[in-house]
């Protein structure tokens, strides 16, 4: 006889994904593979880094980050045993075209260029580390701040109408000086006041598991502060490169730039 559960996932309603708090799986540019792995299969990695490896019960998964830049194709991971590949499928993002008063933010003088390269150092650091996990099971993620999800992530953008790099994150409009909490639990890892992110924060979940939060009006936590999922890390705002008052929520696998949709429950 069939359990409840099973007969939920025979009619879709859940997947196995869900049952187990995985992300979903959504094999484009920017999204997610979550991808079963063999007994014999202890290590897998992306062009030489380490790959998130958890089991949520008697199977183990590989959960890979596939950058924003993948073209349509076969992308391959290695292990020590075969290699393992993923189909990379095509996927329309939208378009966006934004008008910015601040000229500075569209075509930054030489100063502001030497910073902002300071700045994208600092923050590759902590996407490129790879700490190990507290946790035995994929952390189920929850929202970070109230609003309706706009949607933006993977836009192609265009500031004043010149083209600009794909929008990496999740944009949640909502009023200066609301709630931003963690998404999950984990230390804090890099707190600054960027050039075009604003005041930042960003969290490692481990495993190479990076959450980013950005344009805030008020950070509440400071750098090696552990948060559980929940806490109040800072408060919404419009600082840097913004047209108005948003959470920029971005997630980092592997150090690549995912759909921060992918780890909440559809």
């Amino acid at each position: 006889m069939l359990s409840f559960k099973k007969i939920l996932m025979l009619c879709g309603l859940i997947t196995t994904t869900q049952v187990f708090g995985l992300p979903q799986d959504s094999r484009r540019a920017g999204g997610i593979a979550v991808i079963p792995l063999a007994q014999n299969v202890t290590e897998v990695k992306y062009n030489g880094l380490p790959v998130l490896v958890t089991q949520p019960n008697s199977q183990r998964y590989a959960v890979f980050g596939i950058p924003l830049s993948t073209p349509v194709g076969t992308l391959e991971l290695q292990t020590n045993s075969q290699p393992i590949q993923i189909e990379v499928k095509d996927y329309k993002y939208a378009q966006q075209r934004l008008t910015v008063k601040n000229q500075d933010y569209v075509n930054p003088k030489q100063e502001q260029l030497d910073r902002y390269a300071r700045e994208a150092k600092e923050q590759n650091d902590i996407y490129t580390s790879f700490t190990a996990a507290q946790w035995t099971d994929f952390p189920h993620f929850i929202r970070p701040t109230a609003g309706k999800f706009s949607n933006s992530f993977g836009r192609k953008r265009f500031f004043n109408g010149e083209e600009r790099a794909p929008h990496s994150g999740l944009d949640i409009p909502a009023p200066v000086g609301q709630k931003v909490v963690a998404p999950a639990s984990g230390v804090v890892v890099g707190t600054g006041d960027y050039f075009f992110n604003g005041q930042t924060v960003l969290i490692d979940h481990g495993q190479g598991l990076i959450s980013m939060f950005c344009h805030l009006s008020q950070i509440k936590v400071t750098k090696g502060q552990k948060l559980n999922q929940g806490e109040v890390l800072g408060l919404v705002g419009k600082t840097g490169r913004v047209t108005g008052a948003h959470l920029h929520w971005g997630m980092s696998l592997n150090n690549a730039r995912v759909d921060p949709q992918l780890f909440l429950s559809p």
